[in-house]
């Protein structure tokens, strides 16, 4: 199966290396394929350059978010930043008609000033926006209305959506919601592929809210584990 990841920071690594793992042709795409390989120099988040990570990982194909996007029989992972995912994936909106976009990104806002800061071990813990009324999911799909945009992924560290068995034996909770019942039953089909067996499908899209919102919680369950960045844990909803 031809599958596309659409970034290239720690959490679409996660997903590029797991999907080759298990037999996928992925292609990644990039806002500038040779940009990309031309750093030298660890990312924002201390990822090594990412000629190092192709290197390592012979099977994938680098090109531009477009054609990485056209590459894909049906199965799109943006792992875009959620500060610039509109536009970018609006940009190849053509290239996605037809296909299930699963958006995982969080709408922060960094380097924001408020009346009341959060201090955090890192900094000053990032705002939404959107928030409460919207979603950025939402926003995807607005903008891209050929393409069927699920939101999963987001409620965990993409390293631990990747291997579950990691936390708990596997046995914690997994969200999906959509507008489109094929793009969830897609979504979940990917997730047991992974290793997920509890997958919670929470409804329409407008729920993306919720799990966006959830970010803020997961760094402060982070916090009180001890977690500086991210967090090694998994949520369990008890029936």
């Amino acid at each position: 199966m031809k599958t596309a990841v659409l970034g290239t920071g720690g959490g679409a690594r996660a997903h590029t290396a797991k999907l080759l793992a298990l037999g996928h042709d992925v292609y990644v795409g990039t806002r500038d394929p040779e940009a990309t390989l031309a750093r030298d120099e660890p990312d924002m988040m201390g990822n090594p350059p990412y000629k190092q990570f192709l290197a390592e990982h012979p099977g994938l194909t680098l090109l531009s978010f477009g054609d990485a996007a056209a590459a894909a029989d049906d199965l799109v992972i943006s792992g875009i930043d959620g500060h610039h995912a509109v536009a970018a994936l609006s940009a190849v909106a053509d290239r996605l008609a037809g296909k299930t976009l699963i958006d995982y990104a969080v709408p922060f806002v960094y380097q924001h000033e408020t009346e009341h800061p959060w201090p955090t071990p890192w900094g000053v813990m990032p705002k939404l926006d959107p928030c409460d009324t919207d979603s950025l999911a939402e926003q995807i799909q607005r903008a891209l209305p050929r393409t069927k945009v699920a939101k999963s992924f987001v409620t965990q560290e993409q390293t631990t959506v990747v291997d579950p068995q990691t936390v708990g034996a596997g046995d914690h909770t997994m969200f999906v919601a959509g507008d489109h019942a094929d793009a969830k039953q897609r979504t979940t089909e990917l997730l047991t592929s992974y290793g997920w067996s509890d997958i919670l499908d929470l409804g329409p899209l407008v729920c993306a809210r919720g799990m966006e919102m959830y970010a803020h919680m997961h760094s402060a369950i982070g916090f009180g584990l001890g977690q500086q960045f991210g967090g090694h844990f998994g949520i369990k909803v008890v029936r």
